[in-house]
């Protein structure tokens, strides 16, 4: 243990002013020997280095603090044996400071220069924060009198008792180990904590990183969980709420450890003045620390807001899986942490600090890396006149725990965030990210712009898509006498009621167009003062209806088969719902067109049936060769494609491929993905993709403009053969 990087000052009863370094040996992290003692003394006394101090803070150069204290590396596990160590390591704090000597913000050099370093070059170093042990009433603020007694029990407890007892807590949810000097260690971390922050708040540092452990940010007001023994940072936000209650009374814990901090969350889930954010997984509440045994308990799930008067002061960021990366911290950032901490307007900034979210730690699973904590740290500084408060929470690969840490640090001290490209949002985030803006828009009014209230209008508000779907029947009624086609079925009627229309005396016709498609295409212009828009600004886009008018004109009959990207429920009210899954959809269409076709298309004496599909509804089209055997009564297929290419493919008719690919004519933008990579080019020219061309547009209603009249020629070709795409026998002659 080195002896430098920790002082064994007695731990103050209660709570005190923040414990700096009293003299600039102390400060910068030096314990020189009694030879360079007795000489420093005589030029340097404790005194004069609290008046450079004072002068320092005059001129508005305060530096950055650092706790540390090796003493926090004796919790260690108990329960030892041959396997791995634990992941919650000792060395992670010992790597981290190590990481910033190394890089040079921590003073390592000779005694002599330190007077000239703090009179010239105040801020080069990071300042030396005491870690002291925390006191009963301050753990107390947050915890039970109970738990405290517990955490102190294990400095009593025989080495057998205490092994058993970490066998048994590491287990489940509590995920815990204990040893003979955890107790101590968690004193000390939580101390550090307070001396941090109290640093900070009090206005003697510009703002401080504490290098400590064990972590706390799991811990109930009543128990330990998840490596955690003390709530480290609420104990520490709380003594800073009682100690400067006029300056110190709003408080940001910003969490972006990549597991969800139930215990902090759970402390001040009431409390008005403070703020807890938390961006973590959540996968649907199966990663740690999931779901709590006490139903009545809040989890970290998106719409868990806080209660009473704290509503609106818990904002859970729950990424919906692993492999989360700079992109979707920078959005959550940039789109909903920011935004209300300006509004919200904090006293001091806490950053529950753990770096499992990193690139490489194989616990957390995702892909932060030290330039986009830079650049979130960098953020968090524009809050509170910049006060703010790094507390190590978890992150267990110790390379990049140290250097996000030390990407961490090197802003705090000023350095400007690393130069980096904006980086891709995923879809699945996202959604999230509008979610929880929706969730968070009765509390913040950052949050409102683009937000609706659905059940403010009562039973007023239709779902446009109805409404449009609505006026295309009266379009296709008034011009063609198209009318819906009568569904039999209960459930699928009410999904798709007004959605397949017919033209009149259809079993009669010989010529039949199927259209499956999507809803049309929504074009809008707002306002850009305040988001509106009103109905002379937008526009549909509907390339379906000329096909119809075609079709009718040349006296086919249609069955048009608008397929809604979501099916309208009455006792729908979330304003905002995502498109049906893949599956969802796939259900929906398959009992769709193998009703028709079962009741209907195959019933009917046509002699020339065409297939045509539209955007993500083209996948009713495999369905239903794939499903029935009805390939020998289709004339041709025609498909207008933007999203994913569907393989037509049978186990039970190895012929259906070869079919496909001779009679259909798919048409796919000019900016499909499978254009961009020669070896995807290839794949889509297999037989069960169908006759592929590429398409010189991009959208769905240039694409079936611009092919219009190829479609219409390739139709009326086809119009002479038999459904296998051979010329009958009079034909051939």
């Amino acid at each position: 243990m080195e002896s430098e990087d920790h002082s064994m000052v007695d731990a103050p009863n209660g709570v005190t002013q923040p414990q700096l370094s009293g003299n600039a040996e102390d400060a910068f992290g030096i314990q020189p020997s009694k030879e360079d003692t007795d000489m420093v003394a005589e030029e340097f006394e404790p005194e004069e280095g609290w008046e450079e101090l004072n002068s320092v803070k005059r001129r508005g150069l305060l530096p950055t603090g650092v706790c540390y204290d090796d003493r926090m590396k004796l919790h260690a596990n108990a329960d030892f044996g041959h396997a791995p160590h634990h992941p919650e390591d000792p060395r992670r704090v010992e790597e981290i400071m190590k990481t910033f000597k190394k890089a040079g913000l921590v003073f390592t050099g000779p005694d002599t220069e330190l007077l000239d370093i703090l009179r010239n070059t105040p801020i080069k170093y990071m300042w030396r924060i005491v870690a002291r042990e925390a006191t009963k009433q301050e753990i107390c603020t947050v915890h039970t009198a109970g738990h405290y007694d517990w955490v102190q029990d294990l400095s009593n407890m025989s080495t057998k008792d205490l092994r058993n007892l970490s066998h048994t807590l590491d287990q489940g949810r509590a995920s815990l180990y204990v040893g003979a000097m955890s107790y101590e260690a968690a004193l000390l971390s939580a101390g550090g904590a307070i001396e941090t922050c109290k640093a900070v708040a009090s206005g003697q540092l510009k703002n401080a990183f504490a290098i400590i452990r064990p972590p706390g940010h799991h811990a109930e007001y009543d128990s330990p969980m998840g490596f955690c023994l003390f709530n480290n940072v609420p104990i520490a936000a709380k003594v800073c709420q009682l100690e400067y209650p006029d300056t110190c009374r709003k408080i940001l814990i910003l969490d972006w450890d990549v597991h969800h901090g139930n215990g902090v969350q759970n402390m001040f889930y009431q409390d008005p003045n403070v703020l807890y954010i938390s961006l973590h997984v959540y996968q649907n509440g199966e990663f740690y620390p999931g779901k709590p045994d006490n139903p009545m308990l809040p989890d970290g799930d998106l719409d868990k807001v806080g209660e009473g008067l704290g509503k609106g002061k818990n904002v859970n960021i729950a990424w919906p899986d692993q492999g989360m990366g700079d992109g979707e911290y920078l959005a959550a950032f940039q789109k909903i942490v920011m935004p209300i901490a300006h509004e919200f307007n904090p006293d001091l900034v806490i950053i529950s600090a753990g770096f499992d979210a990193a690139d490489g730690d194989e616990l957390g699973g995702c892909f932060v890396t030290p330039p986009c904590y830079a650049h979130m740290t960098h953020m968090l500084m524009s809050l509170a006149n910049g006060r703010v408060a790094v507390c190590l929470e978890g992150g267990y690969n110790l390379k990049a725990i140290s250097q996000s840490a030390l990407a961490v640090a090197r802003t705090l001290m000023g350095e400007p965030p690393p130069q980096m490209g904006m980086p891709p949002l995923s879809k699945e985030a996202a959604r999230v990210l509008a979610r929880v803006q929706a969730v968070q828009a009765p509390y913040w009014e950052c949050m409102r712009p683009g937000i609706i209230d659905i059940q403010e209008y009562g039973d007023g508000a239709t779902r446009l898509h109805d409404v449009i779907r609505g006026y295309q029947r009266q379009i296709l009624s008034q011009k063609h006498g198209m009318v819906p086609l009568f569904i039999q079925r209960e459930a699928l009627f009410k999904s798709f009621e007004n959605q397949v229309l017919v033209t009149p005396g259809i079993q009669t016709k010989r010529k039949v167009l199927f259209i499956i498609h999507d809803p049309p295409e929504l074009q809008a212009m707002p306002d850009v003062t305040d988001n509106t828009v009103d109905p002379h600004n937008a526009f549909t886009l509907d390339g379906v209806m000329n096909y119809v008018d075609w079709a009718n004109k040349n006296d086919f009959g249609v069955i048009d088969a608008n397929v809604p990207h979501y099916i309208t429920h009455p006792e729908d009210i979330d304003p905002f719902t995502p498109r049906a899954d893949e599956k969802t959809l796939q259900d929906q269409i398959r009992e769709l067109v193998c009703y028709i076709w079962d009741n209907y298309l195959q019933l009917y004496d046509v002699e020339d049936l065409f297939l045509l599909g539209v955007g993500n509804a083209y996948l009713g089209v495999k369905v239903l060769l794939t499903n029935r055997n009805c390939k020998n009564r289709i004339a041709g297929v025609v498909n207008f494609v933007t999203g994913n290419l569907r393989p037509v493919k049978s186990e039970t008719d190895p012929d259906l491929s070869s079919w496909y690919k001779r009679n259909s004519l798919v048409f796919v933008a000019n900016d499909h993905a499978c254009w961009s990579d020669e070896e995807l080019a290839k794949k889509v020219s297999k037989k069960r993709f169908g006759r592929v061309k590429r398409s010189n547009q991009v959208g769905l209603n240039r694409m079936m403009e611009e092919h219009a009249a190829e479609v219409h020629e390739w139709i009326g070709e086809r119009l002479s053969q038999d459904g296998s795409g051979n010329t009958t026998e009079e034909d051939g002659k």
